[in-house]
């Protein structure tokens, strides 16, 4: 082992004892260290991190595992499958940022959970991945009890350019805000193009 590769272990071993700090902005500035160096041995610190008390903790482990790419797709997608809430709020917020197509199905899922967060991030990441397998479960978003999960489902769709979600987005423009119905006519652009 070089002195450059025990250097970046010192330096690695700290940020991840410095992510269980009391101080909020040391765990944060941890989590910053984390995503930078792009290291394996930081998923599972990042992912415990996803739990913090505090949110931008929270959010910048999220940004953190957003950069670790593939190798933390399989620990993200056990956090949708164990917990709920907030962490599964900023778990679906690091998925999305890896942007890795396997998790598409996951998102599908997570249309239907319980935090209107999840849904709407999940709703936004089905159109940046652009797997058309989406536009059947986002259709059904265009109904959903909060305004932001329809806007970010009318937003994919048009991302998404099936001609299948054409009539849904007409139909839920007649029952939208005007932000609403701006959305849903740059969707219907998009896809008539």
């Amino acid at each position: 082992m070089s002195d450059n590769d025990d250097s970046t272990k010192m330096v690695l071993d700290e940020a991840i004892i410095n992510l269980k700090s009391e101080d909020p902005e040391i765990r944060k500035k941890a989590a910053d260290d984390l995503a930078q160096m792009q290291e394996e041995a930081s998923i599972t610190p990042l992912i415990d991190a996803l739990r913090d008390e505090n949110p931008q903790v929270r959010f910048k482990a999220a940004q953190a595992l957003g950069k670790m790419g593939k190798e933390a797709v399989e620990p993200l997608i056990k956090v949708l499958n164990q917990e709920d809430g907030e962490t599964l709020r900023y778990a679906t917020f690091a998925l999305n940022k890896i942007g890795d197509p396997a998790t598409v199905d996951h998102f599908i899922l997570a249309l239907d959970d319980d935090d209107w967060g999840v849904r709407k991030v999940a709703a936004r990441s089905l159109g940046e991945l652009g797997d058309k397998k989406a536009v059947q479960p986002l259709i059904k978003m265009l109904i959903d009890d909060d305004w932001g999960v329809r806007l970010a489902a009318v937003r994919s769709l048009g991302d998404l350019k099936d001609e299948a979600a054409i009539d849904p987005i007409k139909k839920a423009r007649r029952k939208g805000d005007k932000d609403f119905k701006k959305a849903a006519n740059k969707s219907l652009k998009k896809i008539q193009a």
